[in-house]
């Protein structure tokens, strides 16, 4: 199954890599550099559900001290800071045409950083601290508290000034990017979400086995 999962999110990132050079048209105003967007924009959402993942298994872990929930909260908490950094370079590279600059200090940006200051903190602590369930303990913590960021990043240009535009999706209301650029931006986020599950699926693996090594 693992396999089958491989192949298909190699044929789905291939597939946006063809729509999003190939298919998607040059966009007027910011000219190919948009293009970015597709690997922008799917990358934040892939993140957004990594960390809601995290919330999710965190609280089943301080339910139920399930094991299982806190290896799934450390996968994806990893994944999650991997899509992150990836949104914040890809950002970078898209503002510095279109801003001037690599990065500024606005709402969105800080609080972005925020997000992966803390994340990393989150992989941090799993690794100072020796005793398995404390730190499975702390980090299912810092885990849920984290996650309250979520949606200051998210809707921190609809709260504040800010240099960077306004959700494309995700927001009320229909979306008013044209189709095909809608079509080859959902590729590509099925395509970073089935990464996510294979990258989480492996990961997971091996820290069972990481486990069953030292039991």
């Amino acid at each position: 199954m693992s396999r089958a999962l491989g192949w298909l999110t190699a044929l789905g990132l291939a597939a946006g890599l063809v729509l999003a050079f190939g298919v998607a048209p040059r966009e007027e105003i910011q000219g190919n550099v948009q293009r970015i967007m597709y690997l922008h924009v799917p990358s934040v959402l892939v993140a957004y559900l990594a960390f809601a993942v995290v919330l999710v298994a965190s609280v089943a872990y301080l339910a139920r001290r399930s094991e299982a929930a806190d290896r799934l909260a450390q996968a994806s908490a990893e994944a999650g800071v991997l899509f992150t950094g990836i949104t914040i370079a890809s950002g970078a590279i898209w503002g510095k045409p279109t801003w001037g600059t690599w990065w500024t200090w606005d709402a969105r940006l800080t609080s972005v950083a925020i997000l992966f200051v803390m994340y990393l903190g989150y992989l941090l602590l799993r690794a100072m601290i020796e005793d398995r369930e404390r730190a499975a303990r702390y980090s299912a913590v810092l885990g849920i508290v984290a996650a309250l960021d979520i949606p200051l990043v998210h809707f921190s240009v609809s709260w504040w000034r800010t240099l960077h535009q306004p959700p494309s999706i995700l927001k009320p209301g229909p979306t008013t990017m044209p189709p095909v650029f809608l079509v080859v931006l959902l590729v590509n986020l099925a395509a970073f979400t089935l990464l996510y599950a294979w990258f989480v699926t492996k990961r997971v693996r091996l820290l069972r086995r990481e486990v069953e090594a030292f039991a």
